[in-house]
């Protein structure tokens, strides 16, 4: 019978070479799927197809079949596909997006357990039991999914899951899951099996991805692993049961496919894991192998590097099944049982280089000169590995057999102190896979002396003591004593120089008021030529006032005024000025300076041990007010009285009182008839400006009783008010015309054709000279 499937197949590869895989769901049963395709041994036995789950689409479409993929690119040429969405959905090319969904598609809770995982859905599931004779089963399989999605961050977070679980039919273990990232304990998803997405996420066991699929893909999946093999122990002749699943996670979407190799169900030897460059456990150069295969029983032993037979051992070595690898390759064994099965075992065995490190001196300072002191061994590292930063140095010993034994390493590596002059320590140094080289440190001093001068700097704005010290300027100092090309470094203490902790930087406040020693460490060719001391000095800064600002009243033209330094509590005449005006340097170099220009002076004053500081006045201008106009606005006590005024000030108001209250306002209102002095003042004391105004009024009453007071009725205010008014008619209460006041006739004494009127209210129309009017009334009391 499975013979006649394995002509079928052929025939059908035969006639189906396309650029694509091709799908078939309905020619083989599960049981035959599994039996016939995936397993295909006499020596797995007792298969037993037990429950199959996929998605309904109402059809005869399914979720699971058998693919062929002869005369394709895919890896596989032939085997079971399951999905989380329709098979028919799983040929290429891959143009359209695999996102199917079915009614009541269930997730697996065995899925969920093994994985720890949650909300599964649109699961297919292929369960089976059987029976080994070997101690060890594997098969080949491939993860697909449209949630490899290159450049996207989605392909960060979100994968589909899917598990090879496998248990005992009799007892109550559970499942474990043998679909893992080779030698972990890792499932295989589309978030563990990654190139990674720049950045969002890195790469994750990226040796084991495949390829990201283009449009012309066999299959419609935009990404796939590399070929993975699923291992599981097992009890010879004892039942175990498996279950086949993949399942959609969180939702339907982005549908994921395993593919599982035809015939590589097959009994396995574990030979170890694959000893590779990339995942840094390959061997080293002259390392051998020893690979064990040996399984109880009269069995043979074939073993192959890349295909090509290299050992065999016949039947009847009871006690053989190795192999020693001394070269790299593809080892694989064939173990011949005792019942004709054959047990089959492979191992990729990569070599990695022996790093080269080369010996190297390591020279640090000796203040004592005793050929001892303290050592960073670190710091010879860049000449240990001769510059290759593929190498690093692991660690230090104090022998080489320790060294070469990886075995007592020196505890004080940073801060070594040697006990004897020319002492020899011994470092390992490896590469990526561990791969390491002894090579020999040397140990010797140095106790050159520098001479250096004190480093000064003026103190700060604070005059506290402190200030900012450019050590940098030290090295122009020294430059003819040390070696060229040296490189200076600065420390706070004599400890922190040796083990280079805590350089200070370039421009550094002193921590001592006024005075403070810290040590220069020289290197020339990364070794210590000299730790020496150096002085830092706060020196004397001249005390000066703040910045301020003057007034230069214009009016005093040419006359000026007296600006000054500003030094404080000290001798002015020990300093030199230099004065500036306007950013420009003047001719004046005292203490003072008379301006009378407006605009920004600035001092510096500079003591004769260079330190200066400096200020700045600035002169601003004023001048007394430029009266331009008052006008008067209504009549008496009803008005406003307005002042304009021009000039470079700032002025206020005061009427009738010189010395008494002034007002920002300009505007006063409701000033009685008169005469009245206006006086603008300038806030900066540049002087007073004032000038006379009269306001005008109409009397409320007259008294026309012949006592000479309040005899007629007239205008108040002017001495000659018809320069303003043009006339003013009065009328009696009835509005009869009574009499007229102008230039001819200034007054009206309460009579009408020389009769007296009586005592009543008279009311008035004024018409002044501009054309305007007012309107009044007064008394007439007799």
């Amino acid at each position: 019978m499975k013979q006649i499937f394995k002509l079928y197949i052929f025939l059908l590869a035969l006639t189906a070479y396309s650029q694509n895989i091709t799908v078939d769901s309905q020619t083989y049963t599960p049981q035959q799927l599994i039996e016939d395709i995936l397993i295909d041994s006499d020596c797995i036995t007792n298969i037993s197809v037990t429950n199959v789950v996929g998605g309904d689409f109402s059809g005869n479409d399914q979720s699971y079949g058998y693919f062929d993929a002869t005369g394709t690119a895919f890896p596989f040429q032939s085997g079971i596909v399951m999905s989380t969405g329709r098979l028919t959905n799983v040929p290429g090319p891959n143009n359209s997006l695999s996102d199917d969904d079915a009614p009541n598609w269930q997730g697996d809770l065995d899925l969920e357990m093994a994985l720890n995982e949650s909300n599964t859905l649109n699961a297919t599931i292929l369960e089976f039991d059987f029976t080994s004779v070997a101690t060890q089963v594997s098969f080949r399989y491939i993860f697909a999914s449209e949630e490899y999605q290159e450049n996207n961050s989605n392909s960060c977070q979100y994968s589909d899951l899917f598990g090879f679980l496998i248990r005992p039919v009799n007892g109550q273990n559970q499942y474990e899951n043998i679909a893992l990232v080779p030698d972990t304990n890792t499932p295989v998803k589309a978030t563990t099996v990654t190139p990674g997405v720049p950045g969002a996420c890195p790469p994750q066991n990226e040796t084991y991805f495949g390829s990201y699929n283009g449009v012309n893909s066999p299959i419609n999946f935009n990404g796939q692993t590399a070929i993975l093999t699923a291992t599981a122990n097992v009890i010879p002749n004892e039942t175990y049961h498996v279950k086949l699943v993949i399942a959609d996670e969180q939702n339907y979407r982005y549908d994921s496919a395993v593919f599982l190799e035809a015939g590589s169900f097959q009994l396995s030897t574990d030979l170890g894991p694959n000893r590779l460059i990339a995942t840094g456990n390959a061997l080293c150069e002259g390392e051998t192998l020893e690979l064990f295969a040996y399984q109880n029983g009269q069995n043979t032993y074939d073993w192959y590097r890349d295909g090509v037979l290299v050992q065999g051992v016949p039947t009847g070595c009871g006690t053989c099944g190795t192999y020693t690898v001394t070269e790299p390759g593809t080892y694989t064994v064939e173990v011949g049982l005792n019942n004709n099965c054959i047990s089959y075992g492979e191992v990729v065995i990569e070599y990695a280089p022996v790093p080269m490190g080369q010996n190297a001196i390591l020279i640090e300072c000796d203040v004592d000169n005793d050929g001892l002191t303290t050592f960073n061994l670190f710091i010879a590292s860049d000449d240990l590995i001769n510059n290759d930063q593929a190498l690093q140095v692991l660690d230090f010993y104090l022998t080489e057999t320790d060294a070469l034994t990886d075995t007592n390493p020196i505890s004080n590596q940073t801060d070594f102190q040697n006990t004897v002059p020319f002492q020899t320590v011994y470092a390992r140094v490896v590469n990526d896979v561990n791969c390491f080289d002894i090579v020999e440190l040397e140990l010797q001093t140095s106790n050159n002396t520098i001479n250096i001068p004190d480093l000064e700097a003026c103190d700060g704005d604070d005059l506290d003591g402190f200030a900012t010290f450019t050590l940098s300027d030290i090295e122009a100092s020294i430059i003819n004593q040390i070696p060229t090309g040296a490189e200076v470094s600065y420390y706070e203490s004599e400890a922190d120089a040796f083990s280079e902790s805590n350089e200070l930087p370039n421009n550094y406040v002193n921590t001592s008021i006024n005075f403070q020693t810290i040590y220069a460490k020289i290197e020339s060719d990364n070794q210590c030529f000299s730790i020496s001391t150096v002085n830092l000095s706060v020196i004397h800064t001249p005390v000066i006032e703040d910045d301020e600002t003057v007034i230069y009243c214009l009016n005093t033209f040419p006359e000026p005024i007296t600006i000054f330094g500003g030094v404080q509590n000290d001798i002015p005449n020990n300093y030199y000025y230099q004065w500036y005006f306007n950013g420009a340097l003047t001719d004046v170099t005292t203490l003072f300076n008379e301006v009378n220009q407006t605009g920004s002076y600035t001092v510096v004053v500079t003591d004769p041990n260079g330190c200066s500081s400096s200020r700045t006045i600035i002169v601003n201008p004023s001048e007394t007010a430029i009266i331009e106009n008052i006008s008067v606005e209504g009549i008496a006590p009803n008005n406003s009285v307005t002042i304009s005024v021009s000039g470079q000030g700032v002025y206020e108001f005061a009427l009738d009182d010189a010395d008494g209250f002034y007002q920002e306002s300009n505007v006063f209102n409701n000033v009685s008839h008169g005469y009245h002095t206006v006086y603008v003042r300038d806030i900066n004391s540049c002087g007073i400006t004032e000038e006379t105004i009269t306001v005008l009024g109409f009397p409320k009453f007259f008294t026309p009783n012949g006592d000479n007071t309040n005899d007629v009725w007239q205008v108040l205010g002017f001495d000659t008010p018809y320069n303003a008014i043009e006339h003013i008619r009065i009328f009696n209460r009835y509005g009869k015309f009574l009499s007229e006041i102008n230039a001819s006739n200034r007054a009206w004494d309460g009579s009408l054709n020389g009769k007296l009127l009586p005592s009543s209210d008279y009311w008035f129309v004024a018409k002044f000279i501009d054309g305007k009017t007012y309107t009044g009334h007064f008394a007439l009391r007799r």
